[in-house]
């Protein structure tokens, strides 16, 4: 829809002013944006949950309705690379005041849960196996771990511009290709972009880390950014390289962790988000069609300009 209204005669300047989008799953660069840009970079910024708030969502709403529990007594835990995670958790967008709940009611790290288990002299392999819900189960009937495709920070910018390419542009985009920025040093800013007809229609980016982000802000307030999407990470390297993520061995550095960690999430089998079963069933049964009032309401969330410190009374900050 952006797109559209960048595009159409009718548009006014207002809507000529929300591109790029930028991703809006890390929590790290949410607050950023609330707090250091406030009101310039927000409109910018898409109002799609971050995956574990749509899970909450899902726990809360589809899955207490199904289990025919209150959803106040379901103890929803999170597991994330991420301590942000924890203050997105908190916020009071994710509170409901009427039955006082939240939607994730408590975050842990990767870090934390192995902490706890070598606490607990707790080993994997010698714990009983149990059936997994199939609702909420990414592993496939052949016992198959499957992901998403795009790297280990969500793919959304993968994802989202095969999805733009098809329903704009009516071409199938089966494989992308990267510049990376500093002449290809920069490993942490890459783009493509969609060719028609030899005229670039769509250029999209990943920046991670907040030197890249911040250049990605100042090109937006130059007028100069030229790409119709960003994915944006906090961390560099993505979520991957989170700051809540196992710590590497004495054997090993942390950047040879990574390059293990990164190979094991990119050999998984992935899936179509439009063609996976269980997303069908959800839609059908909870959200409706895709971009229906309720699924808008149930999948999206608003961000706030937050004050400086020197307009705030610094006791009743609130993330």
């Amino acid at each position: 829809d952006r797109y559209r209204s960048t595009k159409s005669e009718n548009s006014n300047i207002k809507n000529k002013t929300t591109l790029p989008m930028l991703a809006s799953s890390c929590p790290g660069w949410i607050c950023y944006a609330e707090k250091k840009e406030g009101g310039f970079v927000l409109p910018y910024v898409s109002t799609a949950k971050s995956p574990q708030q749509v899970m909450g969502s899902l726990v809360k709403d589809y899955w207490a309705g199904k289990l025919g529990v209150s959803p106040s007594d379901i103890y929803h835990v999170s597991v994330m690379p991420c301590y942000d995670k924890k203050l997105e958790a908190s916020r009071e967008d994710f509170y409901n005041d009427i039955l006082q709940t939240r939607d994730v009611d408590c975050v842990l790290t990767s870090d934390e849960i192995l902490q706890i288990l070598e606490e607990k002299n707790i080993s994997f392999e010698k714990l009983e196996g149990t059936e997994l819900p199939e609702l909420f189960s990414n592993v496939d009937s052949d016992g198959t771990l499957f992901g998403s495709s795009g790297g280990g920070s969500g793919g959304y910018l993968e994802y989202i511009i095969k999805y733009a390419a098809k329903h704009l542009f009516n071409v199938s985009v089966n494989s992308i290709s990267y510049t990376y920025g500093r002449g290809g040093r920069n490993k942490d800013l890459k783009e493509t972009t969609v060719t028609v007809d030899g005229n670039v229609v769509l250029r999209f980016a990943a920046a991670y880390g907040f030197r890249n982000i911040t250049n990605i802000v100042k090109k937006i307030k130059e007028g100069h950014c030229e790409y119709h999407f960003v994915e944006i990470m906090a961390c560099p390297r993505g979520c991957l390289n989170g700051g809540g993520q196992i710590k590497p061995l004495q054997s090993e550095t942390s950047a040879q962790l990574l390059t293990r960690v990164e190979s094991i999430y990119n050999s998984q089998k992935s899936s179509i988000p439009e063609e996976n079963s269980k997303a069908l069933l959800i839609y059908k049964e909870w959200l409706g069609t895709p971009f229906s009032d309720k699924a808008k309401r149930v999948l999206h969330t608003t961000y706030h300009h937050v004050p400086g410190l020197e307009i705030t009374n610094p006791l009743a900050i609130k993330w």
